[in-house]
């Protein structure tokens, strides 16, 4: 399996229209915009080069985003990394026990797959997001 570049980097945010403007006043454009249901999040995306930044903001108060960021407080959720065959990389992916490895997708929005990792400091080398 080849790691090929970040693919993308989730940020758990509490406001999306206030967060996507800091990032505008940054130099970064939204691109689009999409509600994932299941997941109950609402995102933003906002290309940087061959990567993108994705702000998640929860649309329930007991989804994934919103109970990340009771826990952590607001900031990065996931990084996702471009490989070259998904079920390889998460077949062959052994992550500590705190750590959860998934395939990163968008219903909507069609490219190549992605590998993402979840964890908690312990689970990254005490490594914070």
């Amino acid at each position: 399996m080849e790691l090929k570049r970040v693919d993308h980097v989730g940020i758990a945010v509490k406001n999306l229209d206030e967060s996507v403007q800091f990032y505008e006043s940054l130099g970064f454009k939204a691109t689009g915009y999409e509600v994932v249901a299941e997941q109950k999040v609402k995102v933003a995306f906002l290309p940087c080069g061959d990567s993108e930044l994705e702000l998640l903001e929860s649309t329930e108060p007991d989804g994934p985003i919103a109970r990340f960021i009771e826990k952590n407080g607001p900031g990065i959720q996931h990084i996702a990394i471009r490989v070259d065959d998904i079920d390889k990389a998460l077949s062959s992916t052994r992550p500590p026990a705190t750590a959860r490895a998934t395939r990163a997708s968008r219903s909507s929005i069609p490219r190549p797959p992605a590998a993402c990792c979840w964890s908690s400091p312990s689970g990254c080398n005490e490594v914070k997001a």
